[in-house]
């Protein structure tokens, strides 16, 4: 075979390596209109989404240095379909400015590892400290404890929110404004759950959803594979990945029936809703795309320029906290808050009503 013919059987090779590639990121792109329960391979390239992307760039690259712009034109328009993906992990353009909007409402999710357990109460305080400094109005706790050794937490709490409403477990609403009726819904075989508040506004009634959905189950999954191999048993790197694998697929298609029952009790009220907390999900996912359905979600709307990364836990930089709000209101500034009491960051979004 001649050099001409190696030549145009490897670029052969590589135009359909890049239309494979163009065809999985764009199943990626649609997964999150996929629910895991009947599609779990569309729904999981969700996650990968962002190396898919990146592959694109790399190969529309090699496609322009080899001046073949008739195929760079694959790469090309698959990275421009994935831009409202990009935007909701990465906010371009200006910092948004906050205002003292007459009637304005802040509002911030933050999931609190427990306090990290710790018996001062000095956490739970300096996080209360922090909310004061940012005006917040309403609080949504997850992983929420009230006892920090012989402090209780919402007494410390109530000279600054004055109302509370306490949902399943580990969740809690903290407002300023009167709290007029609440519920709290138990997932099936779990300890998470999500709750409800009916918040009266300065005479607008909100219903503001706390939810905390299904871990991933990696974290837990390898500490238990640590501690098998610290007790000497033998464990494959096949094992490790096969059980990490099988415990995401089953948080995954958990959170999709908790995200399903959330929407649907979202539309039992007239009111008003915002829907916040810890969805331990990604963006595009289906648990997003549930969520979310007809709400607007505040980073892509006035986040602050950069990447949203909410969880810091390990090197995972993925936003799955989010806060998000009826298109009845406006939103004008939505930024996290680097605290360093847990391995999630607490997020914040100013509203106009």
């Amino acid at each position: 075979m001649g050099k001409l013919a190696v030549y145009k059987y490897i670029s052969l090779l590589f135009l359909v390596a890049t239309t494979v590639l163009s065809i999985f990121t764009f199943v990626g792109l649609n997964g999150g209109n996929s629910n895991p329960v009947y599609s779990t391979f569309s729904a999981m390239l969700v996650y990968v989404l962002p190396l898919l992307i990146i592959a694109n760039v790399v190969v529309l690259l090699i496609w322009i240095i080899r001046r073949r712009w008739h195929w760079a034109l694959i790469p090309f328009i698959t990275i421009l379909c994935c831009i409202p993906y990009i935007n909701t992990i990465y906010k371009f353009g200006s910092e948004p400015k906050e205002t003292n909007s007459k009637g304005g409402l802040k509002i911030a999710t933050y999931n609190v590892a427990l306090f990290q357990r710790e018996t001062t109460g000095f956490i739970a305080q300096d996080i209360l400290s922090h909310m004061k400094k940012q005006k917040v109005d309403i609080l949504c706790m997850q992983e929420y404890s009230d006892k920090s050794g012989d402090q209780i937490n919402s007494e410390n709490y109530k000279d600054y929110f004055t109302y509370m409403a306490r949902g399943a477990q580990d969740m809690i609403i903290f407002s300023r404004y009167p709290i007029i009726k609440s519920e709290k819904q138990q997932f099936e075989q779990t300890n998470n759950s999500s709750m409800w508040a009916d918040i009266d506004v300065n005479g607008t009634v909100i219903r503001v959803f706390n939810v905390h959905l299904e871990t991933t189950g990696i974290n837990s999954t390898l500490h238990r594979a640590g501690k098998a191999i610290a007790a000497g048993k033998h464990v494959t790197d096949n094992q490790i990945l096969n059980a990490v694998y099988g415990n995401y697929e089953v948080g995954m298609i958990a959170r999709a029936g908790q995200a399903n029952m959330i929407a649907m009790e979202r539309m039992k009220t007239d009111h008003p809703c915002i829907i916040c907390g810890d969805f331990n999900d990604v963006p595009y996912s289906y648990v997003y795309n549930t969520m979310l359905g007809d709400l607007v979600d505040g980073f892509k709307e006035c986040g602050h320029s950069g990447l949203m990364n909410t969880f810091r836990g390990g090197k995972k930089l993925v936003r799955i906290d989010y806060i998000f709000h009826d298109k009845a209101f406006k939103g004008v500034n939505y930024y996290k808050y680097e605290l360093s009491y847990s391995d999630h960051y607490p997020v914040f979004l100013k509203l106009e009503l």
